[in-house]
């Protein structure tokens, strides 16, 4: 009576996620092929990644609302330690003024929420923003064209104000050639130099 056959084991490769193999051992049938694995190694390994990554996003979270700063660190999803940098606020605003006089001209950086920057008077600048802040309408938009403007002269003052503002980019210009103009300037006093 001749001896069963004994059974081999051969080195197969199976594929992992980001191009990584692991070498995995699949038993040899009698005719010397090898059968396929059952199922793939990548799930496991890609869930924990996605796991550690996900793990690197709540501790960055909390190292800035705890108030670590830019100094905080992370890991990235290869395991490497990156910097992390505190993200500006989301309302931050750059005004520059031109024509308004000594002490008015110049380019003030402000934000809100929380409040901070160069301009002369941030949180007025800021209670005069939420002031004007309407759910659904652009605070700055412009004078409509065709509006009844009276024909007044407030100055050759104008100011430029750029940034993001409740979610929206902003690149607004200003000027108080007549009427309608001075009223939408003096709307945004202090964050506009007060012209009155």
């Amino acid at each position: 009576m001749s001896p069963a056959p004994r059974t081999a084991r051969v080195p197969r490769i199976a594929p992992v996620s980001r191009g990584v193999r692991i070498a995995r051992t699949v038993p040899a049938s009698p005719s010397g092929t090898t059968a396929a694995p059952a199922t793939p190694a990548a799930a496991p390994l890609t869930s924990l990644r996605r796991f550690g990554l996900g793990l690197s996003v709540l501790a960055l979270a909390a190292a800035s609302t705890v108030g670590l700063g830019p100094a905080a660190l992370a890991y990235g999803d290869d395991g490497a330690r990156v910097q992390a940098v505190a993200p500006e606020s989301a309302d931050h605003l750059v005004v520059t003024v031109r024509g308004a006089g000594v002490g008015a001209d110049g380019t003030f950086r402000v934000s809100c929420h929380p409040e901070r920057g160069d301009h002369p008077n941030v949180p007025g600048a800021c209670a005069t923003l939420d002031r004007n802040t309407v759910w659904g309408t652009d605070p700055f938009a412009p004078v409509p064209a065709g509006s009844f403007c009276t024909l007044q002269y407030g100055g050759a003052a104008t100011a430029r104000v750029t940034g993001r503002w409740a979610g929206r980019p902003v690149d607004a210009t200003f000027a108080r050639k007549d009427g309608c103009q001075m009223e939408r300037w003096d709307r945004f006093v202090p964050l506009l130099p007060d012209l009155r």
